[in-house]
């Protein structure tokens, strides 16, 4: 097995996959960037077209419903609409390590140069430590002439956020993607960092698909919003229960 080996689909013929626009959303904090690619992907109904598969991923495979097993792997999506064309970068994992992260990189630009993408969206999460009622969308981008339109569409770009700047796959499109002439815009949603945070996704979502000037039904990541929130609110007012339990016996 190669490095990385990126394994088109038998029926996908390659030199037809062209598209301006890249939308990243691998796993990240809160699953905030994959819950919206992954969400994206299913409303416009946009194809499989190829697998990623590479050594920098973590040595493990997926076990499926019934029981079978297969490499861990990233995954293009490729969408053509009237008016529009994506294609999209989701999966499993991101790299294990450094070099793999920058090799990755690499390559998806790669795929994305050969594809004719001219601008690159990277999705995550911003972890703020705690609960978030109403998410804020934190952007960057990698020419000074982007962040006007991040603004323009909701999304805020600060001096000092995020801190510590973007890790993965998610800062390093942008940043390596500089020497190859791609902008690149990333879009972080604030989220606490502990769990899987649709309510998040859907405000990114908002964000993007107006930065993308197109309509995508947020209906089915406000549900699963909805309902995360009734399973943490079960949570806090179980621990509030153990306390009360715990205070009684003390008495």
């Amino acid at each position: 097995m190669d490095e990385i080996e990126v394994q088109f689909l038998d029926d996908v013929a390659k030199e037809e996959l062209k598209a301006p626009v890249l939308i990243e959303g691998l796993p990240g904090i809160g699953h905030v960037g994959k819950l919206v690619a992954e969400h994206m992907i299913q409303e416009l109904g946009a194809k499989k077209v190829a697998e990623i598969h590479s050594i920098f991923f973590p040595p493990q495979v997926i076990i499926d419903e019934h029981g079978t097993v297969r490499l861990a792997n990233n995954e293009l999506y490729y969408y053509a609409g009237e008016t529009h064309q994506f294609l999209f970068l989701v999966g499993d994992y991101q790299a294990t390590s450094s070099e793999g992260h920058y090799l990755l990189a690499d390559a998806y630009l790669d795929i994305a140069a050969e594809c004719g993408v001219s601008r690159i969206y990277t999705l995550g999460g911003y972890g703020v430590g705690h609960l978030v009622d109403e998410p804020r969308v934190l952007g960057a981008v990698n020419f000074p002439g982007l962040r006007g339109m991040i603004e323009d569409a909701g999304g805020v770009v600060g001096r000092d956020e995020p801190g510590g700047g973007i890790i993965g796959a998610a800062g390093l499109l942008l940043g390596l993607g500089v020497s190859r002439s791609i902008e690149g815009i990333c879009l972080m949603g604030e989220t606490s960092g502990y769990l899987v945070d649709p309510r998040s996704a859907a405000s990114l979502l908002k964000v993007l698909s107006t930065l993308l000037a197109i309509e995508i039904d947020p209906t089915r990541l406000e549900q699963r919003a909805c309902e995360m929130e009734h399973v943490l609110q079960k949570l806090i007012d179980g621990e509030r229960g153990a306390q009360d339990d715990e205070l009684r016996y003390i008495v």
